[in-house]
């Protein structure tokens, strides 16, 4: 028998990580949750608050965490490199203080620099952090992008060099954004896309798929823009993501919406998900 995928979504943690986080869930009807525990468009290393982390901890929700936007290992700036070493090691120990089952981090982009130089740094700088990982941790899941500008990694084949500059690090594991994805040029909405890019997946990473985050696509297939729609109201539409949950590579795996609007059309996002799931 298929195990089902836990359905849920990205949600606000105002009123704290948990009092607000878990609140916004029941609001929802999620069934699994992802969260920022920092600024998601800052560097800050937030504390978290030991009572709201062990709220969420005893839950027994599942959790996942986002570390914020500009992080990237690619990236020609000292700054940036040593920023992203630090908010990432911080966002892991936070993982393991909240209980998370994941922490999700873009994959990044060479930027000025050759992709050969940007996967040596990323082999030097964040390899370490992945052997810092405790028994029991997080895992890190990695994030291919839109394919815009000089991203290392957007298409399910370009997983295969980038964790191989991990040295396949067992903890590297894969977070597969459907909107992504289809922006990249896989072309979710085809007849027999979504088999051929689960196919693929499982052939180069099996078993390292740990997370999807399921968003349609405001733009066509092949466009290389990250610009998420509600499910069943952009170019993906919301057949595909039955036939995702249907495939063997991601029986069991959770989903997480990052759809646009608030409360109430996350909660008509994740009714749909269940209707594919269930139905």
């Amino acid at each position: 028998m298929t195990v089902k995928s836990l359905i849920g979504g990205h949600v606000s943690v105002a009123g704290g990580l948990a009092t607000g986080g878990l609140k916004y869930m029941a609001e929802i009807g999620a069934e699994v949750i992802q969260v920022f525990v920092t600024n998601p468009r800052g560097w800050a290393l937030t504390e978290g608050k030991p009572a709201e982390d062990a709220k969420l901890a005893e839950s027994g929700v599942e959790t996942y965490i986002h570390v914020p936007y500009l992080v990237n290992f690619g990236s020609p700036s000292p700054e940036t490199l040593g920023n992203s070493i630090a908010i990432v090691r911080h966002t892991l120990r936070r993982g393991v203080q909240t209980g998370a089952k994941g922490v999700v981090v873009h994959t990044g982009s060479a930027v000025t620099q050759s992709r050969e130089e940007a996967l040596r740094q990323l082999h030097d700088n964040l390899l370490p952090l992945l052997e810092e990982i405790p028994e029991g941790g997080p895992d890190l899941l990695l994030e291919p992008m839109a394919g815009q500008g000089a991203m290392l990694c957007a298409t399910v084949q370009d997983l295969e060099p980038y964790l191989a500059a991990l040295d396949w690090h067992p903890r590297a594991c894969v977070c597969l954004d459907t909107c992504h994805a289809f922006a990249a040029g896989h072309d979710l909405a085809a007849a027999g896309g979504v088999k051929e890019t689960l196919d693929a997946l499982h052939t180069i990473a099996p078993g390292r798929l740990k997370l999807i985050h399921a968003n349609d696509s405001k733009d066509v297939c092949g466009a290389k823009k990250d610009r998420h729609e509600n499910i069943g109201a952009g170019h993906i539409g919301a057949e595909p993501f039955g036939d995702l949950m249907r495939h063997p590579a991601a029986a069991g795996i959770p989903l997480c919406i990052e759809t646009p609007g608030k409360a109430p059309k996350h909660a008509e996002d994740i009714t749909l998900l269940k209707k594919l799931r269930d139905g």
